[in-house]
């Protein structure tokens, strides 16, 4: 049997992105990062790969059977390729710009790669466009984040825009305040996390009742928080919930047309966070176009180098990420740059000119009978004729 594979053939998960896509991608990126650059938040660019045991220790164990591993020949440590950049983001703010004011606001762009993509999302290799605000636990900061990522989707065209908003700490709060614990409490988690109301019947015991309430409150945000107010919940599990009213109300103040719906028992991709998280959605677009919410940066150790230093002061931060595969799914594409090809001989300065103007320009590079008929072939809609573009 001949094992040998086409040079075309990539692994699962993994593509080529051609033109015109390629651009358009790197287009919609900058577009992105320049919102958040006029917001405050400076652009920073962690490496690649980092030494496992730091990408991995405290919340980044969360996306441990995520990650790819592999040995460096150089420290002949175990390296890890990011699956995800917030953590880095947290490490860099935490160990490297320890000393800048607070609240250190953040932003990012760039690949990450997964073990395995999802049935949503099958691809393995993801770009992410962030932003990070670290330094405040003040309900304000938990709505900038949110109002951000939607002015900078809705900046690039995106359409139909919805949130999703969650806290994720809520469901183990209240486990917690009724002796919930153990194998219980898992096999809760796991049936409020595939929304099955008959096993939390069956299993819940004396927090059943509440957990049932809050797995049907789900909806639209003022219905959900109404209902979730009508359930006698414990006191610790009452500040979380005064806590998402709060971010809600100034959410609204800054996106009034923004559609809010709430999810009270939603976890899965919030396993760091403690507090209130989100999931962006826009109409009619396949998966989510980013994620976001209150964790914890630094209070971990961290390895640089070859030594390993303490833990940085655990610092409440908030933030989000844009799957910018999902992302370019949502746009609406209009007509794109008109090409005019540039007969071989055509005077370098009327290019220089047409490019100034907005023309993308082809050159070629001999000579051809049929200066038309070429433009045609190199996908120019234009060529240039007595100095002036002409239709092919």
């Amino acid at each position: 049997m001949d094992d040998t594979l086409h040079p075309a053939l990539l692994p699962h998960g993994l593509r080529d992105i051609l033109p015109p896509d390629a651009r358009i991608e790197a287009d919609t990126v900058e577009r992105l990062m320049a919102i958040l650059g006029q917001h405050g938040y400076d652009r920073v660019k962690p490496p690649l790969v980092e030494f496992e045991s730091s990408l991995l220790e405290g919340p980044g164990a969360a996306m441990a059977h995520e990650t790819f591993r592999l040995m460096d020949p150089i420290s002949h440590r175990m390296i890890a390729v990011r699956a995800d950049m917030t953590l880095q983001i947290a490490r860099i703010a935490t160990m490297r710009l320890v000393k800048s004011p607070r609240p250190l606001r953040l932003s990012y762009a760039g690949q990450v790669l997964r073990v395995r993509g999802s049935q949503l999302r099958p691809e393995r290799q993801v770009g992410q466009v962030g932003a990070e605000l670290i330094g405040s636990a003040a309900p304000e900061a938990d709505a900038e984040v949110v109002a951000l990522a939607v002015e900078a989707l809705t900046a690039v065209g995106v359409p139909g825009l919805s949130v999703d908003l969650t806290v994720p700490v809520l469901v183990p709060v209240v486990l917690r305040a009724l002796g919930v614990e153990g194998r219980t409490a898992e096999r809760l988690r796991a049936a409020l996390d595939h929304k099955d109301a008959a096993q939390v019947a069956e299993i819940g015991g004396p927090s059943a009742a509440i957990l049932g309430g809050l797995m049907a409150a789900a909806g639209p945000a003022d219905r959900t928080l109404a209902a979730i107010k009508a359930i006698a919940l414990p006191e610790q599990a009452q500040a979380e919930v005064a806590a998402l009213t709060e971010i809600v109300r100034l959410i609204r103040l800054a996106a009034p047309d923004l559609m809010l719906t709430i999810d009270p028992v939603e976890n899965r991709g919030f396993e760091y966070h403690t507090g209130v998280s989100f999931t962006i959605f826009a109409r009619n677009t396949r998966g989510e176009l980013g994620r976001g919410g209150r964790y914890v940066a630094g209070g971990h150790q961290v390895e640089t180098g070859y030594t390993r230093r303490d833990p940085p002061e655990p610092q409440p931060s908030t933030g989000f990420t844009l799957y910018t595969d999902t992302v370019l799914r949502a746009l609406v594409f209009g007509p794109q740059p008109p090409r005019v090809f540039l007969p071989h001989g055509a005077e370098r300065a009327k290019g220089i000119e047409l490019r100034a103007a907005g023309w993308t320009t082809v050159a070629g590079l001999e000579p051809v009978a049929d200066a038309r008929g070429e433009a045609r072939r190199l996908g120019c809609s234009h060529v240039l004729i007595d100095g002036q573009p002409a239709e092919a």
